[in-house]
């Protein structure tokens, strides 16, 4: 009888053991699973980080060759001013009092009015795209209030 609890002891702490081995070798195939997967992962990472700053730098050396081809063509073509805008013109009596009476470009005059519409607090204060006329401007402008898209045309019929 002993004998047959020895073996029965002996036959349980050998199934213990298996279990344990089965059980390492359980958490070891989940660990190298784990470890394989995340070399996968920070792989593709890589990959795609490399193919990131393949693109990146394409994309900058496509735009510096547009930069130095647009500036080359600045280069080429420079702007010459307006014969038409430099031509001095001598304003009305009605202007000459706003900005002058020596004979001023058309682009002087323009910046004289802006010049003179912001220096007496001029513009609309709810629409700043409108201008209010004071004295001086009235005649010039024959209304009390315009727009500035509408003074140029206005005071154009005040240049020769």
């Amino acid at each position: 009888m002993a004998k047959k609890k020895k073996k029965a002891t002996k036959k349980k702490a050998a199934k213990k053991k298996t279990t344990k081995k089965a059980a390492k070798k359980k958490t070891t195939k989940k660990a190298t699973k784990k470890k394989v997967a995340k070399k996968k992962a920070t792989k593709k990472k890589a990959t795609k980080k490399a193919a990131k700053k393949k693109t990146t730098k394409k994309k900058a050396t496509k735009k510096a060759a547009k930069k130095t081809t647009k500036k080359k063509a600045k280069k080429k073509t420079k702007r010459k001013p307006n014969a038409a805008f430099m031509k001095p013109l001598t304003p009305s009596a009605a202007l000459a009092a706003v900005i002058g009476s020596s004979p001023v470009p058309r682009t002087q005059v323009v910046k004289k009015l802006w010049a003179y519409i912001k220096k007496n607090n001029l513009q609309d204060s709810k629409n700043r795209r409108n201008i209010n006329a004071d004295a001086k401007l009235k005649p010039v402008f024959g209304k009390s209030q315009v727009s500035m898209f509408e003074m140029t045309k206005i005071v154009s019929k005040h240049l020769k």
